[in-house]
């Protein structure tokens, strides 16, 4: 952060003539480990360090972006910018006056009990190959894997009047992955924090319970080999936090960002069936749904102080009740549509203007235990762990499919059906929402590739959930 500081300094001192400016600078680091069959993989070790200057002028916004941090590079990414402002006074949709301006004054870092560096590489290769060892448990396990990611990033945002935010994100990511096989059948199972990724450290490693999984992975991946395939049937649902992120993700996440509503994202990643009329009086879902966007929960994957515009992040509601009460955009989104939104304008590099994203976007809990939603379950299934989704250009019609699925019958859990999958569109779907747990089974998972934007944006997003049950919901089985 030091160097950051001495590079903003460095711009004050030939700050561009113009409205408004701001400058975005962003280092970031990872490295990913990875042992599959007992064999250590080529490493991955990434650096990026670089600027985003932001110029608003003569009723136009312009973008410069420079990994050149000289006086001299800076100087030339803010002329870059001036120019495209000057096109955009005389193109755009919109009159950058709207462009928000901000005096923050703000910082923040992950919460980090065991930093990275504490551990020597060749320990942790020792501990991925000890987790081998306890993937690859029978001559059908055909392939197996243990890995390690761990990423900062570091980033100063600065503006002309007076806003100065730094914030420090730091996250360790491990995961285990089993494959089985006999004959045509294949069966894949992931765990190990592979879909619970959160911001800290090497703590991470023993709050995702990597040696309990490895072997349970395993033996799940050969059961499922001679489990029966899932019914093609209407039945009740109860979907697990791992697959809940997901779900979250995509039919409610997705659909209330505003750009996507203003029609931003049409040409690319499709449009929303969400309309701008819909927001304070369309029931989204029953009333047991009530979805926050919240930066504040301690170690979330998009927990932060403020958002890449240094708009001050806070909680909010945007569906309560089942009612739909407010959409995912950022101040620029919220002028041009004339709606409420939330602090989530966010770039995934230096190179790349914000644009609104998803932060975390959590399902609240309700009461009960998993056995309670299980207990009021005649015929249904239980369905573990994303294996694929599908979801159409407005974000409303979708099929997801599982790794792993349990039949429940007279509110009794019985045996594994293999390749579970459920199909609906998403307003008739939440609306079916008739269980949801209660806080002590909330798990605080997370998605690390949301794609979005031209050119593309993948960043980390957070999602809370506890698990919960759907009524007369569409199950299908098939597929390897």
């Amino acid at each position: 952060m030091e160097q950051l500081v001495e590079l903003a300094e460095r711009f004050l001192s030939e700050a561009p003539a113009c409205d408004d400016w701001s400058l975005r600078l962003v280092e970031e680091d990872s490295d990913h480990l990875e042992v599959r069959q007992g064999v250590v993989e080529p490493g991955a070790l990434v650096v990026s360090l670089g600027a985003m200057v932001t110029v608003v002028k003569g009723g136009g916004i312009g973008y410069g972006a420079t990994s050149d941090l000289s006086l001299a590079g800076l100087r030339a990414a803010a002329e870059r910018a001036a120019q495209w402002a000057r096109v955009h006074a005389r193109l755009g949709l919109f009159d950058a006056g709207i462009y928000p301006r901000t005096t923050t004054r703000m910082d923040y870092h992950s919460p980090v009990l065991e930093p990275w560096g504490g551990m020597s590489v060749t320990s942790k290769l020792a501990l991925l190959h000890e987790l081998n060892q306890a993937l690859a448990i029978d001559p059908r396990i055909v392939d197996w894997s243990a890995w390690l990611t761990q990423r900062r990033v570091a980033q100063l945002l600065v503006t002309s009047d007076g806003g100065r935010v730094s914030q420090i994100f730091d996250s360790v990511h491990p995961g285990l992955l089993a494959v089985a096989n006999a004959g045509n059948q294949t069966q894949h199972r992931h765990g190990g924090g592979s879909d619970w990724p959160q911001q800290g450290g090497l703590e991470r490693l023993a709050a995702v319970h990597l040696q309990d999984d490895a072997r349970r992975l395993a033996e799940e991946a050969l059961a499922l080999l001679d489990a029966p395939d899932c019914p093609d049937d209407t039945r009740d649902l109860i979907l697990l936090p791992s697959q809940m992120a997901l779900q979250i993700h995509e039919s409610i996440g997705h659909p209330l960002e505003l750009d996507r509503i203003l029609g931003d994202e049409r040409n690319y990643a499709g449009t929303s069936f969400v309309t701008p009329g819909m927001f304070g009086r369309y029931r989204y879902g029953s009333e047991l749904l009530d979805v926050t966007f919240d930066p504040t929960i301690p170690g979330e994957l998009a927990s932060m102080v403020a958002d890449d515009l240094g708009i001050p992040a806070r909680r909010e509601y945007l569906i309560r009740r089942g009612i739909l009460e407010r959409p995912l955009g950022g101040p620029l989104s919220q002028a041009r549509a004339g709606l409420p939104g939330t602090a989530n304008t966010r770039a995934s590099s230096w190179d790349r203007p914000p644009i609104d994203r998803m932060g975390n976007i959590n399902l609240e809990p309700v009461e009960g235990s998993l056995a309670d939603l299980i207990a009021r379950v005649e015929r249904g299934i239980l369905m573990d762990t994303n294996r694929s989704w599908s979801i159409d250009d407005s974000r409303n019609k979708f099929q997801f499919g599982c790794e792993l699925g349990r039949l429940i019958e007279n509110g009794e859990l019985k045996g594994l059906v293999r390749n579970p999958g459920y199909r609906g569109i998403s307003a008739e779907f939440w609306r079916s929402l008739d269980g949801v747990g209660g806080p002590e089974t909330l798990e605080i998972r997370g998605v690390t590739n949301c794609g979005k934007g031209e050119p593309n944006q993948s960043v980390y997003v957070g999602h809370a959930s506890p698990p919960c049950l759907f009524r007369d919901v569409t199950v299908f089985g098939g597929g390897e």
